[in-house]
């Protein structure tokens, strides 16, 4: 096989024109002929390059308001000829088709169009064809051919041309195939998920998936594991477009821990000050003030302990105020909606501390469908988007919740929702004050949630348990009362569960002895 081939014809059409008229008159000054189309050639005469129009190099115009241009025997013939076979070479000659040895292609720009807005109409005629296919002509036939299909790689393709007489290696247009083979691929996923969307299809026959690395990250949940961050054409506020201000770059455990802390407090409305402390993907203290530091001091207070080296997300612009307490303790990242001049100044001095801003919070009733890799496939589910109003509970006890009990267990099931199943969270005066997760029984998950109130209490130096006069919330049903008695046990006053257990008259019956109130919510939140 061929290893160097000089480009002695290029073909460049581009919708994002970036270092195009200086890859053309580096390309033009090593003698190659430069071929292109519409825009692409406008600005390469401009700019002195020598340009033949691809309409003149196939003697066929232009049609159909520019949609058939390339896709003509002349423009794939040059591309796909295999050059060491003589019937493929006879062909060339016998139709005056000549080699095309280098393509640099990018495509109509399909994605913003979608990402704008625009009609229907219009988004379809952002859906390139000839673009896609002369990709994958020059990719499939890289042995011969070098295909370019993102602007930073024509530094590349120049040195080595430089430095090989005008010609590339097999090596580099392997990597470039395979690059431009992702494109495509992305490329129409980007569009058969548009499509699926506009035919209301929400798990089509054939899903795919595509997305663009935003970086390499040092290793995954531990060293000797590798991992990379890829975005997807979502353009929810959260991880994937937030801004980063300061720190050392996100490792992967940062990034999942940094993304569960945000979906979680764009759960509450930003007029209130809502701040969301997050270990290990898990709320360690969530809490709603009357500023945005005395919501921070009173998440804190839940697990002390835990917090420290956590994540911190805040439903409003980070303030001076918050940001001198959130210092006083180990914190990895920060990500709110904005931060002050002076909040990032008093971050400064932390050089490890991630700032992470996103201009808005994600929309909790919006989402692209969530994905899970199991071994030969995925499970596809939409988000959880499921929220409970005053209106949707059902007291089943004989005792009334009070006022304070009520708004406490909305705030509990909605901090329920994030914790890892099994979920319980005792809630007092709209703050978290023990949480319990990931148990493989609810009891066990009330217990634990009862040991965090207490240590809290003791590292406040409060007299009794913080779950004292609380509500409690579980995400899925008691099966048996024994999680809702220690509930109880602990110092619960109020309960807020799904039901729905066959044993459901044996929970209420439970909580009546115990002169609890409990509400049914008919809806769980397993997050497995």
């Amino acid at each position: 096989m061929s290893q160097a081939v000089k480009v002695r014809r290029a073909l460049l059409s581009v919708s994002d024109k970036a270092g195009l008229i200086e890859f053309g008159k580096a390309l033009a000054d090593m003698g190659v002929e430069i071929l292109s189309t519409g825009g692409s050639a406008k600005q390469l005469r401009e700019a002195g390059v020598a340009v033949k129009e691809v309409s003149e190099h196939t003697g066929f115009p232009e049609m159909m308001d520019g949609r058939v241009k390339t896709l003509h025997p002349t423009i794939h013939g040059g591309i796909l000829a295999l050059r060491d076979k003589d019937d493929h070479v006879a062909s060339m000659d016998e139709h005056g088709i000549g080699p095309i040895d280098l393509v640099a292609i990018n495509l109509y720009p399909f994605e913003a169009t979608v990402k704008s807005g625009a009609d229907f109409d219009t988004c379809i005629e952002n859906i390139d064809i000839g673009g896609p296919a002369m990709v994958r002509s020059a990719a499939k036939n890289h042995k011969f051919v070098t295909i370019v299909v993102d602007p930073s790689d024509y530094d590349q393709v120049l040195a080595e041309m430089k430095e090989n007489d005008g010609a590339t290696q097999l090596a580099t247009r392997q990597k470039l195939a395979a690059k431009a083979y992702s494109r495509t691929g992305s490329y129409d996923a980007a569009i058969a998920t548009w499509f699926a969307g506009q035919t209301d299809q929400t798990f089509p026959d054939r899903m795919v998936f595509a997305g663009e690395k935003v970086q390499e990250c040092r290793y995954g949940e531990n060293p000797h594991q590798v991992a990379a961050f890829y975005k997807n054409a979502e353009q929810r506020p959260g991880i994937s477009t937030a801004t980063q201000h300061q720190g050392k770059e996100l490792s992967y455990n940062n990034l999942n821990d940094t993304d569960a802390a945000f979906e979680l407090v764009s759960e509450f409305d930003p007029a209130t000050p809502t701040v969301a402390i997050i270990k290990h993907a898990n709320p360690c203290g969530v809490a709603m003030g009357d500023s945005l530091v005395d919501a921070y001091q009173k998440a804190l207070k839940c697990d002390p302990v835990s917090a420290f080296g956590g994540i911190i997300a805040l439903n409003q612009e980070l303030d001076a105020q918050t940001a001198e307490e959130i210092i006083k303790i180990f914190t990895e990242v920060i990500i709110a909606p904005s931060a002050s001049d002076e909040a990032k100044a008093i971050l400064a001095a932390k050089k490890n501390l991630r700032l992470l801003t996103t201009d808005g919070l994600a929309d909790p009733a919006s989402g692209v469908p969530m994905v899970k890799q199991v071994s030969g496939g995925y499970l596809v589910q939409n988000r959880d988007t499921g929220r409970i109003t005053m209106d949707d509970l059902k007291v089943v006890t004989k005792r009334q919740p009070s006022e304070q009990e009520l708004s406490d267990m909305l705030f509990a099931f909605q901090v329920a929702k994030h914790v890892k199943s099994n979920a319980i969270v005792y809630v007092r005066d709209n703050m978290t004050v023990g949480i319990g997760a990931g148990q493989m029984n609810r009891r066990d998950s009330s217990r634990i949630a009862a040991i965090r109130a207490g240590e809290a209490a003791e590292m406040a130096g409060d007299a009794e348990s913080l779950a004292q006069g609380s509500v409690v919330a579980s995400d899925a049903f008691f099966p048996f009362a024994d999680g809702l008695l220690a509930a109880a046990e602990a110092g619960a006053t109020a309960v807020i569960q799904p039901g729905g257990s066959m044993r459901d008259q044996d929970v209420i019956d439970a909580a009546d002895e115990a002169g609890l109130a409990m509400v049914f919510t008919g809806m769980r939140h397993f997050r497995h």
